[in-house]
């Protein structure tokens, strides 16, 4: 048995993660901490999360996360750099924020104000890149990010095209809905129920967004060369799900049914990536509770552009699915294991 420590699990992240961690029959679940909740039984903050409810959840510190096998970090960004210091080289450290995601420092200074970290194995397993997919480098690795929920959409509907020489690099233009699990359980206000039931809005718009050169660098990868992107996301009034279309030029003199192959090559071996047949649309609600990714993709002929649809639960293949995944993969567990690819449905 794997023994697993979960930094944050008082979050929406880390519930995610206890809930699929119970079903892993190879996992033993450890400590579990969180920061303003310690002390509470984790029943008052999850109450679906019913085996675990009268775990006591105990304050983060290296101390109470020593002596696991993996421990996942489910912390606010800028918080896990110092903590995963302190942290054994031999545990599996698997961090769900942004802290070790990002391969260029001023990349980082950009967008967020904490010191930047360095960057870590990035844990897209099915990422089409120019030189194979991002598989490899989890493989036995000690330390790895997780991307960010939006990257994973956006990343996976772009990549095939590009790294097939399908699409053209450049004027790439991506509109992403996202529910409102996506900013975390701390109080806000935009977030209340009565601001978002019936409404959606922008956000992060004209390049401001802190996920917009993670996704370029996903998309670069897969170009093999520079790749600006157009990011606008917005809140829609669901509780979790992504809907991200994306589009990007043609090239030119590349026939509709070569670009659609692009992508049923690219993933037709992978489980949690389903192309989906033509005509047939994603949709959030098919993908609730699943680590499971739906994309289409289409030719508007009229203006020579590809329009791609991706559709996945933030909180599940977005975070905490590709966390325990990426895990799997790191052990050397068949990378399916304890993974929903089925939703819930109504």
């Amino acid at each position: 048995m794997v023994r697993v420590g979960v930094a944050g699990a008082s979050g929406y992240a880390g519930g995610e993660l206890l809930r699929l961690l119970l079903a892993h029959p190879e996992v033993e679940l450890g400590a579990l901490t969180a920061s303003s909740n310690a002390g509470e039984r984790l029943g008052t903050v999850h109450p679906h999360l019913t085996p675990l409810a009268d775990v006591e959840l105990v304050e983060t510190t290296p101390e109470r996360l020593a002596g696991h096998d993996v421990v996942f970090l489910a912390l606010p960004h800028g918080h896990s750099a110092a903590l995963a210091a302190e942290l054994p080289a031999d545990v599996v450290v698997i961090d769900c924020g942004a802290d070790f995601r990002l391969r260029r420092e001023d990349d980082w200074t950009r967008f967020y104000d904490t010191p930047y970290a360095g960057s870590w194995p990035y844990g897209l397993p099915e990422l089409p890149t120019a030189e194979g997919t991002g598989r490899d480098g989890l493989v036995g690795a000690r330390r790895i990010a997780v991307p960010g929920c939006y990257p994973t959409a956006v990343s996976l509907a772009l990549a095939p095209g590009l790294a097939h020489g399908v699409l053209e690099p450049r004027d790439v233009v991506v509109v992403a809905a996202s529910g409102t699990s996506g900013a975390g359980r701390s109080p806000k206000p935009h977030l209340l129920g009565s601001e978002t039931m019936g409404a959606m809005s922008p956000y992060g718009v004209a390049g401001t967004h802190r996920h917009t050169p993670e996704i370029e660098q996903n998309l670069s990868a897969a170009a093999g060369r520079d790749v600006r992107v157009s990011f606008t996301p917005t809140l829609a009034p669901m509780p979790r799900g992504i809907l991200a279309t994306c589009s990007a030029p043609v090239r030119s003199a590349v026939e509709p049914d070569t670009v659609r192959a692009a992508w049923e090559a690219a993933y037709a071996d992978e489980r949690f990536v389903h192309v989906l047949p033509p005509g047939r649309w994603p949709s959030t609600g098919s993908v609730l509770g699943s680590n499971t990714v739906h994309v289409q993709v289409a030719v508007d002929e009229h203006v020579g552009r590809a329009v791609v649809v991706a559709a996945l639960d933030n909180l599940t293949k977005g975070t905490a699915g590709a966390a325990v995944q990426c895990m799997n993969i790191a052990l050397g567990l068949p990378e399916e294991t304890g993974l929903p690819v089925a939703g819930v449905a109504p």
